[in-house]
């Protein structure tokens, strides 16, 4: 039998209490503390060492159970940190709410002028820049710009301010004394 089988023996037989001990003093919890444990000896162990007596072995051990705890605790940290992003509302929306929203988008494009809906739809469902609207519906960039300003306002007022992107009736068409686009 291999030198370090015989270490390994010695020291879950004789140390295992007290590193359990030890390992409690990091995780609160006994359960927890000799999982720790477990891990540290596998860890421990599972490569070549030169650990020829207990001691050695158990400081080695003790060592492991340190960097193993504070691994899983920054570990865990992160994870809080980012849990948000993959966890699914506990509230899922139901195929009723996509209707009603559906319903009330047709609701409040109703209310607005055929031109200021054109503009609207265009922008924000279409994904269209302001000179091109400007170019599809044969109006100069500075209407559209207003059109899209009074739209975006009475959609705000209807749907709330959260339906749109906090920058929605900003256009970037650069726009001379004229009101005739630059581009």
């Amino acid at each position: 039998m291999p030198e370090w089988q015989d270490v390994l023996e010695e020291v879950v037989r004789d140390r295992r209490s007290s590193l359990v001990g030890y390992a409690a003093l990091f995780t609160l919890d006994r359960p927890l503390a000799e999982d720790l444990v477990h891990d540290a000896l596998v860890r421990t162990f599972a490569k070549p060492r030169d650990l020829t007596d207990v001691h050695t072995a158990e400081g080695y051990v003790r060592q492991v159970i340190r960097t193993t705890f504070l691994d899983h605790a920054r570990k865990q940290r992160t994870w809080r940190s980012k849990a948000h992003l993959f966890a699914v509302p506990d509230d899922a929306r139901s195929p009723e709410h996509a209707t009603t929203a559906v319903l009330d988008v047709r609701a409040a494009l109703a209310t607005l002028a055929p031109r200021e809906r054109a503009c609207a739809v265009l922008r924000y469902f279409d994904d269209l820049p302001g000179a091109e609207i400007a170019h599809e519906l044969g109006l100069s960039p500075g209407a559209v710009k207003r059109y899209l300003s009074d739209a975006t306002a009475r959609l705000r007022v209807l749907l709330g301010p959260d339906a749109l992107p906090p920058d929605a009736d900003l256009d970037t068409i650069p726009v001379t004394r004229t009101g005739r686009s630059q581009a």
